[in-house]
């Protein structure tokens, strides 16, 4: 049997975030849906969890947006404002596409994106993130960034 993740092993862990696999509803480009969902976690309740505030409009997230040319500040501020105006998610995702350039180049983003992870060095990350969790033994399963994620959220048995 495959091991799981010592529990608080990577930290708290916030398993209503989504799937680093799904797609925005508007834009097909992943991750953006757990960009958002992080930004309306802080506008929530003031931060993030520590094991996810220390890669906040950094990592990942910034990562998207070096690969659309905006400052993540400018999407907090987005998600931040339609909630203090109570607007939904519909007023969101128009805002980001008027902010975001024309073309998307969804499909570059989406493959660069689920590939993180797949260089030697990404290897050796994941190796060290996997042992630190107690499961050196899913090396073999756990391929990228994005399927590391995935599984520390329990969506990976």
């Amino acid at each position: 049997m495959s091991s799981r993740p010592i529990p608080g092993s990577s930290g708290e862990v916030l398993r209503e975030l989504p799937s680093a696999y799904e797609p925005h509803r508007a834009t097909g480009l992943l991750h953006l849906p757990r960009f958002i969902a992080k930004c309306k976690y802080v506008k929530r309740h003031g931060a993030l969890p520590a094991s996810y505030a220390k890669n906040y409009k950094r990592g990942m997230d910034r990562f998207l947006c070096l690969h659309l040319g905006i400052d993540p500040a400018a999407v907090e501020k987005i998600v931040h404002e339609c909630l203090d105006a109570n607007l939904g998610d519909d007023e969101i995702d128009r805002r980001l596409v008027a902010l975001f350039p024309p073309d998307l180049r969804a499909a570059k983003w989406n493959r660069e994106y689920v590939q993180k992870g797949m260089t030697p060095a990404g290897r050796d990350f994941l190796k060290e993130a996997l042992t630190n969790m107690g499961c050196p033994d899913r090396t073999a399963d756990i391929l990228s960034i994005t399927d590391l994620m995935d599984f520390d959220e329990g969506r990976i048995e």
